[in-house]
């Protein structure tokens, strides 16, 4: 059920039916030297493919993915290619008013790229455009997410190794993950404490967490937990 591969007479059927739209957003920045610069993207589609497959009343389209995000904190390493928080809200308004004139019952947008102005950006533009935001950051869902997300040590570490392990395990440098030590790096305090860089927070290789103890099966596991919440927000809400 994505969007692009569907015919338009397939979704003309479909709009009777007043599909819910699932929008993955992301960003391309270094996810350490181990992980592609494309892993928050690759988490978001995980998530809404594997919602769309639950849903069916209302059923589910997935939207083609957002994949630039706004990216400042990884600038110093190579591969951060970001847009303005500006550009990000005006296209997530006109997106969500092409969907809901498209017939589509709600658009909600799923994120994990976890920037505050990412995160800032989507909250407020979500709430313009009157669509649903998966807000995994909220203490509610983080409680959810294991161990290392709730610390706010997880930057390309088991967390998000483990869903690319479980998605894309191709894209891994399986070697250079295995080799990587842990790197305890508390990401909400420094960032309060006003680093806003990946360097000033410790992390000179832009990876903390532990990402040699990713598996796939934890990846898995996080995805079916990920999914679960994104249809339990879409029942909620529609």
């Amino acid at each position: 059920m994505r969007l692009a591969e569907l015919t338009s007479a397939r979704l003309e059927e479909l709009r009777a039916q007043r599909p819910v739209a699932l929008w993955p957003v992301g960003a391309v920045e270094p996810h350490g030297p181990h992980a592609p610069l494309g892993t928050d993207t690759l988490i978001s589609v995980g998530i809404c493919e594997r919602a769309a497959a639950l849903l069916d009343d209302p059923p589910a389209v997935v939207l083609p993915p957002l994949p630039f995000g706004v990216t400042r904190y990884a600038a110093a390493f190579a591969g951060a290619i970001g847009i303005s928080e500006a550009t990000l809200r005006a296209v997530v308004r006109d997106v969500a008013a092409a969907v809901a004139a498209q017939g589509f019952r709600r658009l909600a947008i799923v994120n994990c790229h976890f920037e505050p102005e990412q995160v800032a950006t989507l909250r407020a533009a979500a709430e313009e455009a009157g669509a649903l935001y998966l807000d995994l950051v909220r203490r509610r869902n983080a409680q959810r997410l294991g161990e290392e997300f709730r610390r706010g040590s997880c930057h390309a570490g088991r967390y998000e190794t483990s869903l690319v392990l479980a998605d894309a395990p191709a894209l891994l440098d399986r070697v250079t993950m295995a080799a990587l030590p842990p790197l305890e790096v508390d990401m909400p305090a420094a960032i309060a404490a006003g680093r806003t860089d990946f360097v000033a927070m410790g992390m000179e290789r832009a990876y903390c967490g532990a990402p040699a103890d990713a598996t796939a099966e934890e990846g898995r596991a996080t995805f079916a937990t990920l999914a679960e919440m994104l249809v339990e927000l879409v029942w909620e809400e529609t």
